[in-house]
């Protein structure tokens, strides 16, 4: 995937040295006259990134087609006596309770295990390099000493994944609607709406941690690493309070659970849930912006 190499072009240069021009902005919360154009920052990271954008959105293409299309050509008698032949509480855990239905098989293996893992490895990746890894490469400094302030560097970034795993999210979606028309699988419309939904909102959520470690601590291993942490403790989590009779609390606490435990591509929007992963996300951008804002840069 391309590296943030230069900076995007601001409207003007700031009036003083560059380190008194950030201090400026940082006072002022990067409000005055010398920032750059608004969606400069976005406008640059989503031209830099549009060509690893398309070989994402081809991977999750060709990976959420070849897994839906299975269900047509499989003996569900057969699975269901597979599935069968497993212990309850590992069922439950993997969700395979619901295999024998269309609903059940698309959120078992696609919004629940092999989409989810595609979304969540670019979300994280991208979100620790958005700030974190480009500043290891001595190109952010560059970025916040010129036109461009702090907020708007931080905010337009956010954006950015924001959009990318929008287009990742839309193309899963479109393909596994696409099949479910072709092969007349019982899956509502808005069933489908309701798990995309609900992928964008997991996928943003865990992308805007990795975003909000890397502006806290400069680190994009340790972005990494508490993206990674947090969508991997999740899964494993939700899966524990299945199969543990007083995991009630896991799945109260948990974003995976959020996205998944009201069974969005059979049952619908799950409000509570769906709004545990969007203040997650207001959070996570909270606090990437603040802490970015105060932090010694390249430090």
């Amino acid at each position: 995937m391309a590296t943030d190499t230069t900076r995007p072009a601001a409207d003007a240069a700031p009036a003083g040295p560059p380190s008194t021009a950030a201090d400026r902005r940082h006072r002022d919360g990067a409000s005055s006259a010398d920032t750059a154009a608004p969606g400069a920052v976005l406008r640059w990271v989503l031209t830099q990134q549009r060509r690893s954008t398309v070989l994402w959105a081809v991977a999750v293409a060709a990976v959420s087609g070849i897994y839906a299309s299975f269900y047509d050509l499989m003996d569900m008698g057969e699975l269901e006596a597979i599935v069968g032949g497993m212990p309850e509480g590992l069922v439950a855990a993997l969700g395979y309770d619901q295999l024998g239905s269309a609903a059940g098989y698309l959120e078992s293996t696609i919004y629940a295990l092999l989409g989810v893992v595609l979304l969540v490895v670019f979300a994280v990746s991208n979100g620790a390099r958005l700030l974190a890894g480009i500043e290891e490469d001595g190109v952010l400094e560059l970025e916040v000493s010129s036109a461009t302030g702090r907020r708007q560097v931080v905010v337009e970034r956010a954006l950015a994944l924001v959009v990318q795993v929008t287009v990742l999210v839309a193309v899963l979606s479109a393909v596994v609607a696409s099949i479910v028309a072709v092969v007349d699988a019982e899956v509502a419309g808005t069933g489908l709406v309701a798990a995309g939904l609900g992928l964008w909102l997991f996928a943003v959520a865990i992308g805007s941690i990795a975003l909000a470690a890397g502006a806290a601590t400069g680190r994009r291993v340790v972005a990494l690493g508490i993206g990674t942490g947090v969508a991997v403790v999740s899964y494993l989590a939700d899966a524990l309070a299945a199969i543990w009779e007083d995991g009630a609390w896991l799945e109260a606490v948990n974003p995976y659970s959020w996205y998944l435990a009201g069974s969005p591509l059979a049952e619908g929007i799950d409000v509570a849930g769906f709004t545990g992963l969007a203040v997650l996300i207001v959070v996570a951008l909270t606090v990437a912006v603040a802490s970015f804002e105060r932090r010694d840069l390249g430090a």
